[in-house]
């Protein structure tokens, strides 16, 4: 799918990727509302997208893992810009690190898992009935690795990954792309949220990320991910790395999870000075 004069919603697009995508679609010529439930985050970028792209953007504040709320965002965009055509589910949380409790796993789920089935539910009847749509899920190489540290980020991830598999194979032959965003570490808020939080499997998480490879920049992936929706690519990989982890992972699986315990234990020794 071309993207110019297309109609897009961004979740999370207050900064980090979803920023970086908000912008990048802007000036690939599309109209796009900046969806966050930092409001003065969302106006901030939509002011900003407005400088260099007069009426390119608009935003809108509030919890997009409440299906009203994402009802309500839908509203609002057809009414500004017509009907959507690419919905960027990228609004995410890093969750509470380690096992952590019920409320804590609801939230998480909520946020990273079922925000993006709830926008699905609302958007793929009718892209079915366009024949056309594009769903675009920010999982992370969590979802195809794991993180460390974090349970409740490593899990939803995964289930992110394996909601877009499932929309692609049910929806693929209707019209309905579907594209899966994995990156390692990129260089944003969510980050550095384990090591700013002072908690001891949050910090695990954040040098987990910053120590296996290289830290992008937003706009990087952004450009990747326009480059993977031109080309209708299911797995975005901005970190090409990620794959080869990914197919130690599947050639053996022991293996695979010996050597990630030793990486965390090597993590968690004091450094000698």
């Amino acid at each position: 799918m071309k993207v110019a004069e297309r109609v897009a919603i961004v979740t999370g697009g207050g900064n980090g990727i979803g920023e970086a995508l908000a912008v990048a679609l802007a000036g690939a010529r599309a109209k796009v509302v900046v969806a966050d439930l930092d409001t003065d985050a969302a106006e901030a970028v939509t002011d900003r997208i407005n400088t260099e792209h007069p009426g390119a953007a608009v935003a809108f504040g509030g919890d997009v893992s409440n299906t009203e709320t994402i009802r309500n965002l839908i509203a609002l965009t057809e009414d500004r810009h017509g009907p959507v055509d690419l919905y960027f589910a990228n609004a995410g949380i890093t969750g509470v690190p380690g096992l952590a409790d019920d409320a804590d796993w609801d939230r998480v789920i909520d946020i990273n898992l079922r925000s993006h089935i709830r926008a699905a539910q609302l958007l793929i009847p009718d892209w079915v009935r366009r024949g056309e749509g594009y769903f675009v899920s920010t999982a992370s190489a969590a979802g195809l690795l794991t993180q460390l540290g974090a349970a409740g980020y490593a899990v939803t991830k995964h289930a992110a990954v394996g909601f877009a598999e499932w929309l692609n194979i049910a929806y693929g032959d209707q019209g309905v792309r579907v594209s899966c965003l994995c990156p390692m570490g990129v260089n944003t808020k969510l980050l550095f949220a384990g090591e700013e939080s002072g908690d001891s499997l949050g910090d695990l998480a954040t040098r987990a990320v910053t120590t296996a490879g290289e830290v992008l920049e937003p706009a990087a992936v952004a450009a990747e991910v326009l480059a993977a929706i031109d080309d209708e690519r299911f797995l975005i990989l901005p970190h090409p790395v990620v794959l080869e982890m990914f197919r130690n992972k599947a050639a053996d699986y022991d293996r695979w999870l010996r050597g990630m315990r030793r990486y965390q234990q090597a993590l968690q020794t004091p450094e000698v000075s």
